[in-house]
């Protein structure tokens, strides 16, 4: 074995390449397809799932809708005369309408008086108490009479001495004309002209004494007039003067008050044919919100003219404001009755509904269906209107809902309203009629509320 080199072992390869002479030559990429088709799968099942949720909705909307499609287009109104609308409804009644004028105003005392002292003195009395309801001649104030009664007396002091002079002026006349050869002529005439002289001075003292007493007078203010006293103005101890502009006290009289208002000039000849007619036309005054009546009163004088400004004329009148609810200057909605319309038709306006063609009312008949009634409308006053054509008393016409209502809609009318059918005549119900006219109606709904001012609506058309 020595000088022999020896082949190391190789291991049998042969078998080796028979195992793998028939396999394919593996791609470095086929393991990431491989790792792809599951998610692919995945993708098409999703998808052909939605394909079939789809196909079987839209073949059961094409049942559905070929169902109820027939029925639909074979009776299109049967389904709006099926379908009931609630309405409110209320009937017509027979009455009567009271018209007003409406206007804004203000209330406005016949006198007042600011009382100022006559003579410049000190104040030393206040007999009046603020807010107080003093007649004609009640004390009021006292001025310090002491300077005025000294000056009375000078003067009546002057008074006498004159008279005295006049009286021996007066006997000496006398003796002269006793004893006429005693002295001449010229001195009778003298001492007449003398008396004559001491006469007018004696009136002249006379008319000074008045003068004082006057004066004196003044120092006791009184109420010129009937009234409430305002608020005092100067106070104990002050000086006075007949020319202070503010004064001592304003006296308002408040028994009876007037209301000047305005109303629109096209008004004025339905308010001039009634004064000239001879007949009072009763005025109410109401709050500023007009929800309370606060007095009624008549219609006493209309004005001269109107007023361009605002195409407008003035109206007085008068209340007797025994409560003394009403203040000068207090602003008030007055209303003027003009004319009472009786035995009408009346109806709330929200039953009048206006069309292209004409004004109707949608009445509701005995099968609880209405019926679109072509109506003639008459003066319109608040929340009420009058029917002069189209409706009888009784009928019961919808007043709530009508924007839902067609000829021949099925109604059912709200509880609480009359439901006597259609073609039926008696006595309207007191239920319905209607707000009050005590009070004028709120702005709102198919009325119109007094405005300020606002256009009179109760002519007739």
């Amino acid at each position: 074995m020595t000088g022999t080199e020896i082949e190391p072992t190789r291991p049998d390869t042969g078998r080796t390449r028979d195992r793998t002479e028939g396999l394919p030559a593996r791609n470095p990429h086929q393991n990431g397809q491989s790792d792809q088709r599951p998610q692919r799968r995945r993708a098409w099942a999703w998808l052909v799932a939605v394909l079939v949720v789809a196909a079987l909705a839209g073949g059961y909307w094409y049942w559905k809708h070929r169902r109820t499609a027939p029925a639909a287009t074979a009776a299109p109104g049967q389904a709006q005369q099926a379908r009931t609308v609630p309405v409110a409804a209320v009937p017509v009644r027979q009455g009567q309408l009271d018209l007003y004028i409406d206007g804004l105003g203000a209330a406005a005392a016949f006198n007042t008086v600011t009382v100022r002292p006559r003579v410049d003195g000190q104040l030393v009395n206040v007999a009046y108490g603020e807010g107080q309801e003093v007649r004609q001649g009640d004390l009021l104030a006292e001025i310090d009479p002491r300077p005025f009664q000294a000056a009375l007396a000078q003067a009546q002091g002057q008074l006498a001495r004159d008279e005295a002079q006049l009286h021996n002026a007066q006997l000496d006349l006398k003796r002269y004309q006793d004893a006429p050869t005693a002295v001449t002529q010229q001195q009778v005439d003298t001492q007449a002209s003398t008396v004559r002289q001491y006469e007018g001075v004696v009136q002249t003292d006379r008319a000074q004494v008045e003068s004082a007493q006057l004066q004196l007078s003044y120092c006791r203010i009184t109420s010129p007039i009937d009234g409430r006293a305002g608020l005092r103005i100067v106070d104990v101890g002050n000086m006075v003067h007949a020319n202070d502009p503010g004064g001592l006290v304003v006296i308002t009289q408040l028994h009876p008050i007037s209301v000047v208002f305005s109303i629109p000039q096209d008004s004025i000849g339905r308010v001039q044919q009634k004064v000239a007619a001879g007949e009072r036309l009763p005025v109410d005054a109401y709050s500023r919100d007009l929800t309370t009546r606060i007095a009624t009163g008549t219609l006493q004088s209309i004005d001269n003219q109107v007023d361009q400004g605002t195409g407008t004329i003035r109206l007085k009148a008068a209340f007797e404001n025994k409560d003394g609810a009403l203040f000068p200057n207090q602003f008030v909605n007055a209303r003027l009755l003009v004319e009472t319309l009786r035995d009408v038709l009346l109806v709330p306006t929200a039953a009048v509904q206006n069309g292209p063609d004409s004004t109707f009312a949608y009445v509701v008949k005995v099968d609880q269906s209405v019926e679109m009634r072509p109506v003639e409308l008459g003066p319109v006053q608040g929340e009420q209107a009058v029917i002069a054509r189209g409706l009888e008393a009784g009928e019961v016409v919808v007043t709530d809902g009508v924007d839902k209502l067609q000829q021949g809609s099925k109604v059912t009318v709200a509880r609480g309203a009359t439901t006597r059918p259609s073609g039926g005549r008696g006595p309207a119900t007191q239920a319905a009629a209607g707000p009050s006219q005590d009070a004028p109606t709120q702005r709102g709904g198919a009325g119109q509320a007094p405005g300020a001012p606002r256009r009179d609506r109760g002519s007739r058309k």
